[in-house]
């Protein structure tokens, strides 16, 4: 009999820490105050046809005036740690130069409150809201973005150092540099080859440099988010098998293998061709990505299974950095979220195992987000009911549990997300949280989700008293 059968809830080992995540441009709002600059998705809003229904993120959850409230809301939850990001754009609104004032006071704040409410905070550096200013300069695809984000990095852990104990560097840089550089549905909404792996190199460079900036300040708890994919082949053919192989490449060898093994993935040449030139690339770079972290986030939602496909262009010249001959597959077998998404519990076991095995060196993991997308509406009692999500994270909790039972060092998890809001490219359309937002009244809603959540937590600690 399984722990969740006994005891009703996943069972975790003393020490492990419970928490809920969001990102600043999904939740702040307030694009226009305290001295904030345009970032880039602030400009990829506003060109027609790339977010849904012609969404942006200019009020969002309006977290900028309400944190009080959803610092109230995480306190009645129970969280042990709340993992917010910082606006870059807000500290440094051209993204060089000086700090603005206001934006770090809005911060202050912020961290100020969720300590007072016993919360620890954890901060994200860069949840892909990039100063305008510096896209206008070639973003990620040029060192100096790299450059810049160390001294943004500087600012923020001056003023904030004493008292935010844990440090990420990057959230999902497989999206910063493929979707957002190479097939367009993340801003920058760029479609390019070279680009898109020039970027992915220099946020890895970016990171690095900010490491070094947090520990010079005396950070102590410092790591990066990744989100490596749990690749299934189609079919047992040659063809889809190596269609996965590269995509492995794509999708977990980019990031894993310059931070944990000190190598760029040997797959490479086979996967991108003539443009995996590396000519971004200087000596000691991977000593810079490389440096020691204290932990690796790591976000999982689903598993992707892949088949073979032919190229969709033959020119190799014009050919995009994603396009290596393979295609995502329906499954039709299990159920999914709103966002399409299959729920495939074990795995995220399958994963964390697989990870621990391959790269010796991996630090001890925090799960950074895990959470899913569901049609959740407010039923005739004025609540939602959000079974499916209930189940889902209390499924992918107990797979957690079995991967730290098969050894796998995993020290905390932050459910994705606190609430409702703003989806990407998506707009409003897709709700992660187990807090729900009206978008017109901006009114919190606790879900089912939440107090099952509360619940659990309240049970981890009980059983460990």
């Amino acid at each position: 009999m399984t722990a969740t059968e006994t005891t009703g809830f996943p069972r975790f080992p003393r020490g492990f820490f419970f928490g809920a995540a969001t990102a600043s441009y999904q939740i702040e709002g307030a694009h226009d105050e305290g001295g904030r600059g345009t970032s880039i998705w602030d400009t990829y809003c506003r060109e027609p046809g790339r977010v849904a229904d012609g969404a942006t993120g200019d009020v969002a959850c309006d977290h900028y005036h309400r944190y009080p409230e959803d610092v109230a809301l995480l306190r009645d939850l129970g969280v042990d740690s709340y993992r917010f990001s910082v606006a870059w754009p807000r500290i440094q609104p051209d993204g060089t130069g000086k700090a603005n004032a206001e934006g770090l006071d809005f911060y202050d704040r912020l961290v100020d409150e969720l300590l007072a409410a016993g919360i620890a905070p954890a901060a994200t550096l860069y949840h892909w809201d990039l100063p305008q200013a510096l896209e206008d300069r070639g973003g990620w695809r040029e060192r100096e973005t790299a450059e810049r984000f160390a001294d943004y990095t500087r600012l923020v852990v001056d003023r904030l150092g004493d008292r935010v104990p844990r440090w990420i560097t990057l959230n999902e840089p497989f999206c910063s540099a493929f979707v957002g550089y190479a097939i367009g549905r993340h801003a920058p909404g760029a479609r390019e080859g070279r680009g898109a792996l020039a970027a992915a190199h220099h946020l890895l460079v970016g990171h690095g440099l900010a490491v070094r900036v947090l520990r010079e300040a005396g950070a102590t708890d410092v790591g990066i988010t990744l989100n490596p994919d749990r690749l299934l082949p189609a079919t047992g053919s040659p063809e889809d098998l190596a269609a996965v192989r590269r995509a492995e490449t794509l999708h977990n060898d980019v990031w894993l293998d310059p931070l944990f093994a000190g190598r760029y993935p040997q797959g490479e040449a086979d996967t991108w061709g003539a443009m995996a030139d590396g000519s971004y690339r200087r000596d000691g770079d991977l000593i810079t990505i490389g440096a020691p972290l204290d932990f690796v986030g790591i976000n999982y939602y689903r598993p992707i299974t892949i088949a073979d496909a032919p190229y969709r262009d033959e020119d190799p010249a014009t050919r995009t950095a994603v396009d290596i001959r393979v295609r995502e597959t329906w499954r039709d077998d299990v159920r999914h979220t709103t966002m399409g998404w299959p729920v495939v519990p074990h795995t995220f076991t399958d994963l964390l195992v697989d990870l621990s095995r391959r790269y010796p060196a991996l630090p001890p993991v925090v799960i950074t987000e895990n959470g899913s997308a569901e049609d959740d509406s407010v039923a005739a009692d004025g609540q939602v009911h959000d079974a499916d999500r209930v189940a889902y994270l209390r499924d992918h909790l107990q797979a957690l549990s079995e991967a730290i039972e098969a050894g796998v060092d995993v020290r905390g998890y932050y459910v994705w997300s606190l609430m409702d809001n703003f989806e990407w490219a998506f707009g409003y359309a897709k709700r992660f949280g187990i807090v729900r937002v009206d978008y017109d009244t901006l009114e919190r809603l606790p879900k089912d989700s939440y107090r099952w959540y509360r619940d659990m937590i309240g049970a981890h600690r009980q059983s460990h008293t």
